[in-house]
């Protein structure tokens, strides 16, 4: 599998996935049940939407010094040093009760250091592999790994509602910098040229917009990551309600599947078309949602599973997508304006609106959870619909990625 680069340099690379995840995961799985266990359950909607007001202006900022200003790798260490900070004061803030206020914006602002960590590992990786349509998959999937590991440690220190899941995060995010230090330095693609304030802020990355297909991809994930939005905050939730406890553990099961997915698609690249790969991600979006409206610990645990390969056949496959058919040049601000889209506007209206659906459907003091997952489930049904029709791919005038059964 792994015949591009020497074992060594892949150990890099999963490396820095494995960490990233566990760390992101530890501050972001438990959080829903942390802030209701210490009587901020009423905020849970605008703390988990910060993700999205920082989407808005970390991803393409960073983004666009990563291909034209600072080594990507410079960047990473900055930010982690910075996340491990934030996210220590907002868990303290958490602990000592220091109110509502206080809290959101410390959470906000570790949002703004933690939101461009996925975008610029991706470009850091993407950028030293050879042949990123099989061999990103694999390497992506040691995130998962990490994201699961994280989820179980919270768990296994008994920190499901507790801070300590903060507090572990913070000390990973550390062990993050220390890491960058055994990475080579990634170079800026256009280092050194001149720039005007519209590419310092990554905003020219907009005009990749102009083609059809990279709109209609930027466009379905970033819908598809509304109704997404609902699962983190209210899952959890839902598992106390039917007597799962140990949340974080349960909630890790979806990356069972983002695994398999994972290592699974650099196989699936080669013999489909990028647009069955992703409405087979949104059809298995639909029946996640499903199964999850039965109420049963069965069925919620069934559609907690189906996440995982839910999210990579449309998240990931859209990362590869605009890996292969963006300039080097622009791949940084590519896949920072993916992290703009999906985290900026897909988590604003998806945690803003996913907590008013939550709300309407607890409006009588009982959670209809039938209701609320049938809602979500319409929901990624209607973004499928739409990227039926607008997606066009093989015979659209396109150059075609240099893998095979292009589109």
């Amino acid at each position: 599998m792994f015949t591009t680069l020497r074992r060594a340099e892949y150990a890099e690379l999963i490396g820095l996935f494995f960490l990233i995840g566990a760390a992101l995961a530890m501050w972001f799985v438990p959080l829903s049940a942390v802030l209701e266990a210490y009587g901020l359950g009423h905020i849970r909607p605008v703390a988990f939407a910060s993700s999205g007001v920082a989407a808005f202006i970390s991803p393409l900022l960073f983004g666009a010094m990563a291909d034209r200003h600072a080594s990507p790798v410079k960047i990473l260490r900055g930010l982690a040093l910075a996340t491990a900070i934030t996210v220590t004061l907002a868990t303290t803030a958490v602990r000592e009760g220091w109110g509502p206020l206080p809290v959101l914006a410390l959470i906000q602002l570790h949002s703004l250091c933690s939101s461009p960590t996925w975008s610029i590992a991706s470009t850091i990786i993407l950028a030293r592999l050879r042949d990123a349509p099989r061999e990103f998959g694999p390497v992506r999937a040691m995130a998962t790994f990490g994201w699961m590991g994280g989820c179980l440690w919270v768990s296994l220190i008994g920190a499901d509602r507790s801070t300590a899941s903060g507090y572990s995060g913070a000390v990973l995010w550390l062990v993050v910098v220390a890491f960058t230090f055994l990475l080579p330095a990634v170079e800026s693609p256009r280092a050194g040229e001149a720039r005007s304030w519209v590419q310092r802020l990554g905003l020219d990355a907009l005009t990749l917009l102009k083609i059809r297909d990279h709109r209609v991809v930027f466009l379905t994930t970033t819908l598809f990551t509304i109704p997404l939005a609902g699962f983190y905050p209210y899952a959890p939730s839902h598992l106390k309600e039917l007597g799962l406890e140990r949340m974080t553990a349960w909630m890790s099961l979806g990356q069972v599947t983002e695994v398999i997915a994972m290592f699974a698609l650099g196989g699936l690249i080669l013999r489909w078309r990028l647009k069955w790969i992703i409405a087979a991600g949104l059809g298995f979006g639909v029946i996640r949602f499903v199964v999850s409206a039965l109420d049963t610990p069965t069925g919620l645990i069934a559609g907690i599973v189906l996440h995982g390969c839910s999210f990579t056949l449309v998240n990931i496959t859209a990362q590869i997508y605009l890996d292969q058919r963006v300039e080097p040049s622009w791949r940084g601000r590519a896949q920072a304006l993916l992290s703009l889209m999906n985290g900026g506007f897909g988590n604003l209206l998806g945690y803003l609106g996913t907590g008013a659906w939550f709300a309407a459907c607890s409006a009588t003091g009982k959670t209809q959870w039938s209701s609320f997952w049938l809602g979500l489930a319409v929901s990624v049904a209607g973004v499928l619909a739409v990227f039926l029709v607008a997606y066009r791919g093989r015979g659209s005038g396109l150059t075609p990625p240099p893998f095979a059964r292009s589109g």
